[in-house]
């Protein structure tokens, strides 16, 4: 059964409400006449990391100099200051500049506990997206909201813009291929912001039990899902650039397979490439170790050959609305050994194709030699059905 989307309290002033759509956008954290009355007096927690800001602070500070009572931070992926590398569990502590405690959903738990959420009136999630089901913090949103609900607390969220939020495209998720870097029958590319996203997984019931979070949001303000957008602060250790994270939502599938994506370069998700591949391409790298980034990357030390697309013209997501299976298509054709291509259980250091897909599909057609076309066609109609019902949880023109 469906759950029908409840009324969310959307924090707009009239005045952000009434100006033009060429004034500034200002993000649902920069607007602190709009919810910092509201939390005074309450005991605040605070899901978040370094892409949290409020002007050029990080949010926790400010709020605690206009006296909001800040209790406890939960960090992500990544971490509260976002130095973890990928996949590098986060620890809980301390945070040594105002002594509030750390915790982790990112370590020994994913989901806010009874426990780590005693003493809380209210909890407050502000973290930057990239508009990529496999990027993590859509799961962290989906726990944080779960346990809210489960313990009777109100979630305010903070919107921000998605950098990718001008697209739809990518497979469905099969729900048997469901994990952190995929948890809802949504495409590759989802075109939501988190306050969008956190209405449709109420609204859809995707919630243990079919539970509904509590939800307030703050809007955007002067936003569409035509803004350009450019992240004022990296997102994650490896969307370091603009490029990459227009780049993400393509490049992110190759760490299912052994090609590199940069990682323990400066560069990452901007170059592709693998040690095999010498003699079919002239460009090259040498994955290192980078404390922060990338610390066993695949083909570590190795001399990798491939493609630079540093200076690949981004702007042509926007134009074709599509992710690029070229690539995909282009390298596993140019791969010598293709039965070690997506063998995983051979390398550490990759992730599992058919999780981050979110389908066994798109694997067996590459392997098949399905064209571009002939997969595309196959994401319908799923990827349609989900275009028409996401409208109903859409903030933004």
């Amino acid at each position: 059964m469906k759950y029908c989307l409840l009324t969310v309290l959307l924090f707009v002033s009239m005045a952000s409400s009434a100006q033009s759509s060429k004034s500034k956008l200002k993000t649902g954290a920069d607007q602190t006449e709009l919810y910092v009355p509201y939390l005074k007096g309450k005991k605040v927690g605070m899901v978040m990391n370094a892409t949290s800001t409020i002007g050029n602070k990080l949010s926790v500070d400010s709020l605690k100099s206009l006296g909001i009572d800040v209790r406890k931070i939960f960090a992500p992926e990544h971490g509260f200051r976002g130095d973890y590398s990928n996949g590098a569990k986060v620890a809980d502590g301390i945070d040594p500049k105002t002594g509030i405690p750390l915790i982790s959903l990112y370590g020994k738990h994913l989901k806010p506990t009874t426990e780590d959420l005693a003493g809380l009136d209210i909890l407050i999630f502000d973290i930057q997206d990239v508009g990529a089901r496999f990027y993590t913090y859509i799961s962290t949103l989906h726990y944080v909201m779960e346990a809210c609900a489960e313990n009777q607390l109100e979630l305010l969220l903070l919107d921000r813009p998605n950098p990718n939020g001008f697209y739809v495209d990518g497979p469905v998720l099969d729900e048997k291929f469901k994990s952190f870097i995929g948890m809802h029958p949504v495409p590759i590319v989802h075109g939501m912001t988190l306050g969008e996203y956190a209405q449709m997984i109420n609204g859809e019931g995707w919630l243990n039990k079919q539970v509904q979070c509590k939800l307030k949001i703050v809007k955007v303000a002067n936003y569409t899902h035509q803004t350009e957008y450019k992240v004022p602060i990296k997102p994650s250790p490896n969307l370091n650039t603009q490029a990459s994270i227009y780049l993400y939502p393509s490049l992110c599938l190759f760490e299912g397979t052994v090609i590199s994506q940069g990682r323990g370069t400066y560069h990452p998700f901007q170059v592709l490439g693998s040690p095999e591949l010498k003699g079919k391409y002239q460009f090259s790298f040498k994955p290192q170790s980078i404390a922060g980034m990338s610390e066993n990357p695949i083909h570590l030390g190795k001399v990798c050959f491939g493609i630079d697309l540093r200076k690949y013209p981004v702007g042509s997501f926007k134009k074709s609305g599509q992710l690029n299976l070229k690539w995909l298509i282009q390298f596993y054709k140019a791969y010598p050994d293709k039965a070690s291509y997506f063998d995983y259980k051979k390398h550490p250091q990759m992730g599992n194709f058919d999780k981050l897909a979110g389908t066994d599909l798109l694997k067996a057609q590459i392997i098949a030699g399905k064209s571009e076309e002939e997969i595309r066609l196959s994401w319908e109609p799923a990827l349609s059905q989900y275009k028409l019902m996401q409208k109903k949880y859409l903030l933004y023109p």
